[in-house]
């Protein structure tokens, strides 16, 4: 038996509530408000995290300690795999070139080369950061790797 959408109550083109239209409706009167009140008023909105009166919970969890998040590196990761399918032999890899090849993102502090995949390319990285095995990788394939300041 196959179940499509409509029976598990998904409705993807679902009709507009019409109200204030009678009480045959359903959604007459009161228009689905209440009785008086701050959310029965044109205009009345709560804000993110309110919780009707209970302390919210951004409020009632302890904020001690230090978070680095806010000053630690951005750092780029890309992979020797991805130095083989992109790059030609004797080619000079730096953040620019991956950029442009579309390897790498936006806003970044540091870009790491590491060493998942292959390469049989002679290839000069001049990158922010390598793991072993990428340093290993590419002076195996006969390339060479100069660490650039961040």
């Amino acid at each position: 038996m196959i179940i499509d959408d409509v029976h598990r109550g998904i409705h993807k083109n679902r009709k507009r509530r019409r109200i204030g239209r009678g009480p045959g409706s359903g959604h007459g009167k009161t228009s689905g408000r209440g009785h008086n009140g701050y959310g029965s008023r044109a205009g009345s909105s709560t804000r993110r995290g309110f919780e009707g009166g209970q302390t919210p919970l951004f409020m009632r969890v302890a904020k001690r300690g230090f978070n680095n998040r806010a000053f630690a590196d951005v750092v780029v990761i890309v992979n020797v795999r991805d130095l083989e399918t992109h790059f030609n032999d004797g080619d000079e890899i730096t953040p620019s070139c991956l950029r442009a090849k579309g390897l790498i993102p936006g806003r970044f502090d540091a870009v790491k080369l590491l060493g998942n995949g292959e390469l049989t390319k002679k290839l000069t990285v001049k990158l922010h950061r390598f793991s072993s095995s990428a340093e290993e990788k590419v002076s195996k394939a006969g390339g060479s790797f100069e660490l650039l300041s961040a």
